[in-house]
Order: structure tokens, then C-alpha cells, then sequence
């Protein structure tokens, strides 16, 4: 044969090997686009087997299905064909382009990564009419509705949104909601009145049909600015129950539970604007029906002697969404910033309660002081209507303490020894003795505490000697480093498996791995590559007692076993505590 053939020949054969050994491992979706009420299914597919595999965090979805593993492996013509898949069954939490990010695994020593994947989320999708399909079942049964009190408010003026679940007696919810989306109002003064998970059950009727109903909230809204404003909606994910065809042993009917994304459309509120027409000058926003209260503690008093000013507003509307009318006092009497104390509370119809603010104020002098009265204006939407509350005039007698210059001049004048006793009784409470003591300075220099800092940080330094020889031995140790991460990467995965005991597919799919890592750190070898014998012999090679080899290669089968059996609790705590106590042994015995 021609040599130059021959050479082709073994390059053809040569590529041939090379290709059938290069690694795949791809993701892939059932649909590119779907509707917020439909479900994803996500396959990650790899033609060589490996270990650590770790999926995405499907930000934007909730996994409702998975990860379910198949491995199909087949011999056709003398050529084998292997392909492992894990699946994923998602559920979109909002609607746009959500991103499907990489998953990665370890196969041959080297890491591989899926391409991250895109698909659009659309609005709710009709689902056929199948009166034997659990999604349609539930879709027909679980309502969601929000009742608006009034949809054509002033502005300022209270509403109320009711949002309430319809569910009929076909189904059943026995597990908590969650919310997907929650309304942010813009354009509105919002207070939510919750429920606080202690749900009351209505009997009630949806489109004619006797259904059952829960209030999930109530929020009271103020709107504050006019036209148009659009409340935004609530979405909610609700397991339903939904009974099937089939009986148990009992003859009880079996149910479906069937995971719905239900959501109430956005409603559209008209506000319109308060007249103009009788607006008065001094009108600041109050919208409801209010009471207006001026008084004070103290008619009669001396100079330098205080007393309180109270203005109150009490009843119903915007109360937080306005201000007081201020106190007008004569400027002989010293007045202090008001002290604002609410008492309000919000209930279906709105805000209910009152609003005081407290003056302080201190008369310097003698005589009578008059307060004018106060005027406070609020629109009242029943009467659609101005009205004005005034407050009756308070007159303070100050009886005692000195007079002003303007009282003096008006009294005809004094004389010189009465001046002298105004200028006396005026410096009274001018303290002029003292009693200050000398401050002694403490000396800082050549304390116990100034050598202690001098010398503190000369003595640190052999420490950080010691301390960088042995990190810098720690660093060379090559096989050490390795046998240190691979035993934190085990003890990482049972402690996976700790936190999933509640799963079992997922508690069973972390223990295995933490064996094969562990396996990976102490023989310094690939697990993927041999049988649960080969295991059982090089653990006896390192010494390892038999009854340790038995306990481990049973806790490998027990991983197998419960892919595809029903496993309790209880047998899933005592495979976490054997996988613990079996390490442990064969750690202290292998060499």
C-alpha cells in the first residue's frame, strides 16, 4: 500500500476517535415563548457521565418539578452510546425575556458550562377546555377579585380596595399562597389592613355560583394628584387541589395538587379635582369630616409662670396629609415650637382619630393677653362642600410679675425708687457667686498605658514571624492543599444534604456526591469510572475495616435505590447520621 494513503488512513481514524470522544453538554427548552400561566420544561444533556453537577438559579422562575435524572446508555454495532439528562419544570414569576443561566459539571477533570438560554414570558394564555385537565379544573375554580368602593373620587378623598379570593366546592387550598406581584400605587397615600395569615371563610357567590371566599386584604388608598390613576395588579401563585378520576384503598377521591399564577387585572380610578367655586383663601387640603378644638390648661397665672395652648383636629379623612392652622400669640408672650402628637388609625373607610399639636407658652410681664381666634377649613365630599370651623377667643390674665415700658408710659411714669425696684425685681434671677473648682489634668506621658502601646506592637513581631513561616509551609504542601479542598468540598455536600431533608430526591442526589468527593480526596482518583466492587477493593487496600467498605457501599445503593422508591424520614435521618459516622471511621483508618 502507498505510504501516502496509509497516512490518511490514520488521520481518518485518528479524527474519528477524537470525535466520538469530545464532550456535549447542552441545555434546552420545550418552548422560547410561553404564557405566565404556563409551565417550562428545561433539559441539561451531557453524552459522558460526571460529577458535581450544579443547575442555574432560574432568577424569574419557580421550580415546581425536578430535577428528575434519566441515563440512557446502549451498544449498536459495537458502538457505544451514552447520554444522562437532568430535568427541570419551571413556573414564570413575571412577565418580559427571563434569561436560563449556565449549569456546570466536572467530567474528565475539566469543567464544562451550558450556554445560557432566553425565552419570553407573555400574559396569561387561554387553556383549552378539557373537563378532564387539572390545570383547566383549577383555572375555572380559583378566582381572584379586588372591589373598588368608588372609582370616581375627589382628590384627597378616601377609598377602599377589597381583594378577595373566590375558590368553589370542587377544589381545595390547603397550602399558602405567595405573592408573585404587589401593587405600589403609585399616585396614592396607601395603608394596607392585613389579614395576618388569620383568614375568615365567607359563603358567597361568584357570577351566580355559590363559591367560598377569604379576604386576603384590604388597602385603603388616597389619591393625590387628578385624572386618570391605574392600580396596579395582584398576582398570586396558588396550590390547588384538585380531585381526580381515582380512588384509594379507602375509596376516597385522589387530588392533583396543580400550581396556578392568578392575578387580577388593574383597575382605572377617575379623580376629580376639588372646586374652586367657595374655596376660601385659607383651605389646606383637608379632605373629610373634621371637628376643630382651641383651648388651654390655664386662664390665670404670674409672669415666668407657663402654660399650654392646645389646638386639636379630630374625626375622619386625610388627617396625615395636611396641616394644623398655627397659633397667632401677642409677641410679649415667649412661645415654643408645638408638639405634635397623632392618634390615628386607619380602618376600611379611611383614616379615623385626631391630631393635636401642644404650644408652650411663658408671659414675661403682667396683664391680659388676647389669643384671636383660629379658623380651620376642610371639603366635606358628602355635601360636596366648604366648610369653616372658628375657635372661640382665649383671653390669659397674667395677675403678678413686672410691667412693660409700654404699661410704665401709659401709667403716667415712675418715679426714681420705683425704677430702682423694676430694675431689681427685672435681675432677680441673675446668679452672681459662683462656686467653680479647679479642673486637674492628668499626664498621659510615660504611663503604664503609653508603654503598653509603645511597646505592644514590637512585641507582635516574632508572632507574625511564626505566623508567615507557617502559612508559607501550609502553601507548599501541594498534595495537602488538595486533600484539604476535597474534604471541604464533601463535608460542603453533606451538609447539603442536612439542609434538604425534607426532599428527598435532592438529599439522596447531595449524599451521593459527598461520598464520591470524599472517595476523590482519599484515593486521589475519579469515581465515575469504576463499580461499587472497585470501590469495596481499593478501600480495602487502604486498610479499611470490612464492616466500614459494607456501610459505604450501602449508603451508595441507598442513593440509587431512593430514585426510584418512597423513602421516610426517619430512614432518611439514619442514612445522614451512618453517612457521618462512616467517614468519620474511614478516615481514622485508611492509608
Amino acid at each position: 500500500m502507498n505510504s501516502k494513503y496509509f497516512i490518511y488512513i490514520l488521520i481518518f481514524i485518528f479524527g474519528c476517535g477524537l470525535a466520538q470522544a469530545q464532550v456535549k453538554f447542552n441545555a434546552k427548552v420545550s418552548k422560547r415563548q410561553l404564557g405566565i400561566n404556563e409551565r417550562l420544561r428545561v433539559d441539561f444533556e451531557m453524552n459522558q457521565d460526571g460529577d458535581n453537577f450544579n443547575p442555574p438559579s432560574f432568577q424569574g422562575f419557580r421550580v415546581v418539578g425536578g430535577p428528575n435524572q434519566s441515563v440512557s446508555n446502549s451498544w449498536i454495532n459495537g458502538k457505544r452510546t451514552y447520554s444522562k439528562t437532568f430535568s427541570y419544570f419551571l413556573s414564570p414569576q413575571s412577565q418580559g425575556a427571563l434569561k436560563i443561566g449556565q449549569a456546570t459539571i466536572e467530567i474528565g477533570g475539566q469543567t464544562f458550562k451550558t450556554s445560557p438560554l432566553e425565552v419570553r414570558v407573555t400574559a396569561a394564555v387561554r387553556i383549552p377546555k378539557d373537563g378532564n385537565n387539572a390545570e383547566y379544573i383549577a383555572s375555572e375554580n380559583v378566582h381572584l377579585v379586588a372591589e373598588v368602593s368608588d372609582s370616581n373620587p375627589y382628590l384627597n378623598e378616601a377609598i377602599t380596595v377589597v381583594y378577595k379570593m373566590y375558590v368553589s366546592h370542587d377544589v381545595s387550598i390547603t397550602s399558602n399562597w405567595r405573592e408573585i406581584d404587589t401593587p405600589k400605587y403609585a399616585d396614592f397615600w396607601s395603608q394596607n389592613i392585613d389579614s395576618k395569615g388569620n383568614y375568615k371563610i365567607y359563603e358567597g357567590k361568584y357570577n351566580g355560583v355559590d363559591y367560598r371566599y377569604v379576604i386576603l386584604r384590604t388597602t385603603v388608598l388616597y389619591p393625590q394628584k387628578t385624572g386618570k390613576l391605574n392600580i396596579e395588579p395582584l398576582t398570586l401563585d396558588i396550590p390547588i387541589d384538585v380531585p381526580g378520576s381515582r380512588r384509594d384503598f379507602f375509596g376516597r377521591r385522589q387530588t392533583t395538587r396543580v400550581n396556578k399564577t392568578i392575578s387580577v387585572g388593574s383597575r382605572s380610578i377617575n379623580v376629580r379635582p376639588l372646586p374652586i367655586e367657595g374655596k376660601p383663601d385659607n383651605f389646606t387640603g383637608a379632605v373629610g369630616k373634621f371637628s376643630f378644638l382651641v383651648s388651654s390648661n390655664k386662664y390665670k397665672l404670674d409672669a415666668n409662670e407657663s402654660f399650654e395652648l392646645l389646638t386639636k383636629i379630630s374625626g375622619s379623612g386625610n388627617l396625615k396629609l395636611f396641616d394644623l392652622p398655627a397659633a397667632k400669640l401677642p409677641s410679649s408672650l415667649e412661645v415654643y415650637e408645638p408638639v405634635r402628637n397623632e392618634k390615628i388609625r386607619t380602618v376600611r373607610t379611611g383614616m379615623i382619630g385626631s391630631i393635636t399639636e401642644t404650644y408652650t407658652v411663658v408671659p414675661q410681664f403682667k396683664g391680659n393677653y388676647p389669643i384671636r381666634p383660629l379658623t380651620f377649613t376642610y371639603f366635606d365630599p358628602n355635601t360636596e362642600t366648604y366648610k369653616s370651623i372658628s375657635s372661640n377667643e382665649i383671653v390669659i390674665n397674667v395677675e403678678n410679675g413686672p410691667v412693660t415700658a409700654k404699661q410704665v408710659t401709659s401709667a403716667g411714669g415712675l418715679n426714681g425708687e420705683e425704677t430702682d425696684v423694676l430694675t431689681k425685681d427685672q435681675f432677680r434671677y441673675i446668679k452672681l457667686n459662683s462656686d467653680l473648682e479647679p479642673i486637674v489634668q492628668l499626664s498621659f506621658f510615660k504611663t503604664r498605658l503609653f508603654w503598653s502601646l509603645l511597646g505592644g506592637p514590637i512585641m507582635l513581631i516574632p508572632l507574625f514571624i511564626i505566623a508567615g513561616k507557617k502559612r508559607k509551609q501550609r502553601m507548599s504542601d501541594v498534595k495537602g492543599n488538595r486533600l484539604r479542598k476535597a474534604n471541604k468540598l464533601a463535608r460542603k455536600y453533606l451538609s447539603e444534604a442536612k439542609k434538604n431533608m425534607g426532599s428527598q430526591v435532592v438529599f439522596y442526589d447531595a449524599l451521593e456526591r459527598a461520598l464520591h468527593n470524599y472517595l476523590k480526596a482519599k484515593l486521589i482518583i475519579e469515581t465515575s469510572d469504576f463499580s461499587k466492587e472497585k470501590i469495596a477493593s481499593l478501600l480495602l487496600d487502604g486498610e479499611v475495616d470490612s464492616l466500614n467498605i459494607d456501610a459505604f457501599v450501602g449508603l451508595l445503593k441507598s442513593c440509587e435505590f431512593a430514585r426510584y422508591t418512597p423513602t421516610s424520614n426517619v430512614t432518611i435521618q439514619k442514612d445522614y447520621k451512618k453517612a457521618v459516622e462512616v467517614i468519620s471511621a474511614i478516615d481514622k483508618q485508611i492509608r
